[in-house]
């Protein structure tokens, strides 16, 4: 064969072929995209250190592209060939979130690049949900939602074809990838005709709306895309004046002068004109649009301060305003520090070393503590971003486009191992990731003092 493009390059390809398609689709979407763009211009504006720390370490190009989709699957083999399809773009499992715990019927993953190479070209991030049918109430309506599923197939026989070609051959051609990219998509895209009658539909529907969106069509429609901002307050408020109605409250973290983890928000799912079985017609609503900003990735004993201080916030937020909500979240986050250098001597949070220019230029350096070097100018400390998700923000976005339905008698019900074996693979520790990206950094500047003069 010709020499193979990049898993990069497919990523690539396919993140703005899926975008382009969305935006046919959901042309709020497209309006989305230019509100989130205009934002970005203006902060980055307005704020040039910002636009340094992102331009120093690769973040700004990808700033235009950078987008995350959700899908929700019904079976183990569609979430095993899911791994496969991604494998093909260098996605890869990352991360196991339990969102039963929220009310919600399904345990996810994301799909995403791991090196630093492949996400600062383009981070496409597919937040991947497998339906737990062992969680429907009813044994009737289980098994009829099983035998559903077993009926469809949701990948093309081009699409299988491709996957197990790049598998064989370790990569493929440019031609072999476009047309990767086009089968591909037919696995996301949206279809108006249901595969079961208007009755089952609402049977499945007054058991949990999201039951009723993966069981019912012919695949898992892409059910948003999200672009990324550097001011996720303003986009919010400025939705309503460009014809958009955004979620009554942003999620995650309130507003800091140091972001950490992941803030989301979204305007209301459409609803759509849907034929089923029996040429009877109806709605269904699933599908809309997100927004997120990024901030900080946590170690573990800064997840545990957050965790604790957001149930201590969500006691008094319930039925709250945004401005309300984000005023007490700020009160209670007053306990997590807002400086980096104090997110960084107290462990909270994962950064990326390196030398400075005086640090280049000083010679062989035999001080090793990383705060007096950093002290001395010698070394930087920049904030390594947060590219997972969060599974309490993930459940309320799910939820606030379902018309805020959930069921408690989910709830506690993780199963790790029953996920992995579903996927065919075991999920990869996003904590480790970023700690073996500080370790490396760290590591470097090291080396690189003790080998200098």
């Amino acid at each position: 064969m010709t020499s193979p493009v990049s898993h990069h390059e497919i990523r690539d390809r396919f993140s703005r072929a899926m975008s382009a398609m969305y935006q046919d689709e959901v042309p709020q979407y497209g309006t989305l995209l230019e509100l989130v763009a205009e934002v970005n211009q203006e902060t980055l504006h307005n704020d040039p250190g910002l636009a340094e720390r992102l331009e120093a370490h690769d973040e700004m190009n990808r700033l235009g592209v950078e987008r995350h989709g959700a899908i929700r699957v019904g079976t183990p083999e569609e979430l095993s060939m899911l791994r496969r399809l991604f494998a093909v773009m260098g996605m890869f499992p990352v991360g196991y979130y339990d969102l039963s715990e929220a009310g919600v019927p399904v345990h996810s993953t994301a799909f995403r690049p791991v090196e630093d190479e492949a996400l600062s070209r383009n981070p496409f991030r597919v937040f991947t949900s497998l339906l737990r049918l062992e969680l429907i109430e009813s044994p009737e309506l289980r098994e009829r939602a099983a035998e559903i599923l077993a009926r469809r197939d949701i990948f093309t026989p081009g699409a299988r074809e491709l996957i197990e070609l790049s598998e064989r051959q370790g990569g493929l051609t440019s031609e072999q990838a476009d047309r990767f990219v086009s089968e591909a998509l037919e696995t996301f895209r949206w279809h108006q005709d249901a595969t079961v009658d208007l009755d089952t539909y609402e049977a499945l529907h007054a058991e949990h709306r999201l039951i009723a969106d993966v069981v019912c069509f012919r695949g898992p429609h892409i059910n948003h895309l999200t672009p990324r901002t550097l001011d996720i307050d303003e986009v919010q408020r400025r939705m309503p004046a460009v014809g958009i109605t955004p979620k009554d409250v942003i999620e995650g973290p309130p507003r800091r002068d140091c972001p950490i983890l992941l803030r989301q928000t979204s305007f209301k799912a459409l609803e759509e004109p849907t034929r089923f079985v029996g040429e009877r017609q109806g709605s269904h609503t699933a599908r809309f649009g997100e927004i997120e900003q990024r901030g900080v990735a946590l170690t573990p004993e800064g997840r545990a301060l957050y965790d604790r201080l957001l149930k201590e916030a969500r006691q008094h937020t319930a039925g709250l305003a945004n401005d309300a909500h984000q005023q007490v979240l700020g009160e209670v986050f007053q306990a997590f520090p807002d400086t980096h250098g104090e997110l960084r001597r107290r462990g909270l949070a994962f950064f990326d070393y390196r030398l400075t220019r005086a640090g280049h230029e000083a010679g062989l350096v035999a001080e090793t503590d990383l705060e007096a070097l950093i002290e001395q100018g010698l070394v930087s400390a920049q904030p390594i971003t947060y590219e997972d998700f969060l599974p309490v923000s993930a459940a309320g976005i799910f939820q606030s486009n379902l018309g805020g339905d959930q069921n408690q008698a989910y709830a506690g019900n993780a199963n790790r191992a029953a996920f992995e074996a579903s996927l065919g693979a075991a999920v990869t520790d996003e904590l480790a990731l970023y700690a073996r990206r500080e370790q490396g950094s760290i590591d470097a500047v090291m080396a690189a003092l003790s080998d200098a003069g």
